[in-house]
């Protein structure tokens, strides 16, 4: 006897990776019914609004195809409504984004960007923006019980964190939104407190991404669709993290990222690999792909054991039409079945031609297939490259074509990743290095040179531009893109730990949030690039793969020398 599971509508404007919400509401029981029109919402019972991206165009959509009357009459009409991300946002009534855009107006206030100096010390660094990683939702704000005790706010809990990617934000003033009946999370970053959930009667809304926030975000989702909006808190049971941490328990954790290289090996299948400065084939005389093991179970494998984030690097599409990819697409489909954390694919996405058909395809039309398919951020390689050479010959503006600008302005800043592939180049004198930026390094060249620029690549490595990172990743920033995936070739494979002097170089170019990658080989180069670096996220992948140490014993590492990270959480629903 098969039993009818409950149905949840959806509205879908084209809000990036829905498929992992939908995965997210099945995994928790349910099922989905689309809203194509106004007039569906009329007949739904409970609505979840998703959204990323750009306020103005979130409202100025929904107002366009008529939506928000209706929206407004089913919250009225006391029908639950769950808004998530910018979703959250259209509850407020402004956004300085978009000045002149309105929002629903429920909560009449306004949104603000995020401040990168308030940090809250002189002497510390600027805030990247967007803010991306995991944070708090706490509710200490909320009533207490006659014993003392406080009921969960829709699953969420003190201990867990959730999965935030927002410039802006509604600052949390103690009070304001409490004396008109709301219920208020509120996360911390820098000085700035603002709003991470509210709810109130039939509304909830989150600044997070509950489907992308593992265990704790599946549980938010499982309160809203049962409708349980206050409950008896449960013990989260975790595996990782448990050590107490001398950070502040509130604030972004040290995000640890696990990637995987992706490509065809000789019998034609895709294989996880991983090569010493992008040499994948064993030294043997086999001479045979590198192969580390299956796509989509390994990404589970980290997911379980930690990782904030998965990213998949499709080492070889540059060779092949990436919308043809069908294998590719298929291990997204699949991991984001089970992988609620960020998944990210690199490789390949640029325009070009079809050869069967000899059609233009965009790098948009790329990144949709991607999104489509479940992933949240695509990550752009040597096309970012050639686009900043581009940008800096106009007199550095963009035109409105490269993939970066395309996607970014569909999609938002926080959706597009480059990855950037620079190699040292060491020079006699300053004036050897032309205009490139060049540092005084500590590593020495073997022939004693002690000054160096680090030059872009491009085709994984194997071409050499005249462009240095510093001017690749101001350009990138300039065109929209929302975070640096920052390589080091001269590192890759060696396990000497991150490149320090490059890491500071790049973060002290942009605003933006730099992942490090390139040397992990022990948990101590994670915990060293953190503290001497303002790096935002660290990544994994060679230690991971050959099975020397896991995800969690890194976090570990970190929780026990103090630093603040995700506790993983095991699934219970």
């Amino acid at each position: 006897m098969t039993v009818d599971r409950k149905t949840v509508h959806l509205l879908d404007y084209v809000a990036g990776n829905i498929r992992s919400l939908v995965n997210a509401i099945e995994k928790c029981g349910w099922k989905i019914e689309w809203i194509r029109k106004p007039e569906d919402v009329k007949n739904a019972d409970k609505i979840i609004l998703p959204g990323v991206g750009h306020f103005g165009h979130c409202l100025t959509s929904l107002s366009d195809a008529g939506y928000l009357p209706v929206i407004k009459e089913h919250i009225e009409a006391g029908k639950p409504f769950f808004g998530i991300c910018v979703g959250q946002q259209a509850l407020f009534a402004s956004s300085v984004e978009a000045p002149g855009v309105q929002g629903l107006g429920l909560i009449p206030s306004q949104l603000e960007r995020f401040n990168p100096t308030a940090t809250g010390d002189a002497t510390k660094p600027k805030k990247s923006v967007p803010c991306i990683g995991w944070n708090s939702a706490s509710t200490v704000h909320h009533h207490q019980e006659a014993d003392g005790t406080r009921k969960s706010f829709y699953g969420l809990s003190e201990t867990s964190k959730y999965y935030y990617v927002h410039s802006y934000f509604t600052p949390y003033v103690p009070g304001l939104l409490e004396k008109d009946g709301w219920t208020v999370a509120t996360a911390t970053y820098g000085t700035e407190t603002y709003v991470g959930a509210v709810g109130r009667g039939n509304v909830f809304a989150t600044q997070f991404h509950p489907e992308k926030s593992g265990a704790a975000g599946l549980r938010v989702i499982k309160a809203f669709l049962e409708g349980q909006a206050f409950s008896t808190p449960t013990t989260s049971s975790t595996t990782n993290g448990t050590v107490t941490s001398k950070d502040s328990t509130h604030g972004l954790t040290r995000r640890i990222i696990a990637c995987l290289d992706v490509r065809t090996n000789d019998a034609g299948d895709l294989v996880v690999t991983k090569g010493d400065q992008y040499d994948v084939r064993e030294k043997s005389s086999t001479n045979d792909v590198r192969n580390l093991g299956k796509p989509v179970e390994m990404a589970k494998r980290y997911y379980e054991q930690g990782a904030d984030e998965v990213t998949f690097l499709n080492i070889t599409s540059f060779r092949d039409l990436p919308i043809s990819d069908l294998p590719m697409l298929e291990i997204l489909r699949r991991t984001s079945e089970e992988v609620f954390v960020p998944l990210t694919i690199g490789g390949g996405i640029r325009d070009m031609t079809d050869p069967g058909t000899g059609k233009t395809v965009r790098a948009l039309d790329v990144a949709k297939m991607y999104f489509a398919s479940g992933a949240d951020k695509v990550s752009i390689g040597s096309d970012a490259v050639l686009a900043a050479e581009e940008f800096w010959k106009r007199g550095g503006k963009g035109d409105g074509t490269s993939g970066i600008e395309t996607i970014s302005a569909a999609y938002g800043r926080q959706a597009v990743v480059v990855s950037v592939d620079p190699k040292k180049v060491f020079v006699k004198t300053g004036e050897e290095a032309q205009s490139h930026h060049f540092i005084k390094t500590a590593e020495p060249s073997e022939d004693g040179r002690t000054l160096c620029w680090y030059a872009c690549t491009i085709k994984g490595g194997r071409e050499t531009r005249d462009l240095d990172v510093v001017q690749l990743v101001k350009a990138v920033e300039a065109m929209g893109a929302g975070e640096i995936l920052l390589n080091a070739i001269d590192r890759d494979g060696s396990n000497r730990g991150y490149d320090l002097e490059l890491i500071r170089q790049v973060k002290a170019a942009v605003g933006i949030p730099v992942i490090a990658s390139s040397g992990a080989g022990v948990p101590k180069h994670f915990e060293e690039v953190f503290r001497e670096t303002d790096v935002d996220a660290a990544l994994g992948a060679g230690m991971f793969h050959r099975g020397e140490y896991k995800v969690s014993q890194v976090k570990e590492h970190l929780a026990e020398q103090g630093l603040l990270v995700r506790p993983y959480e095991e699934l219970q629903l």
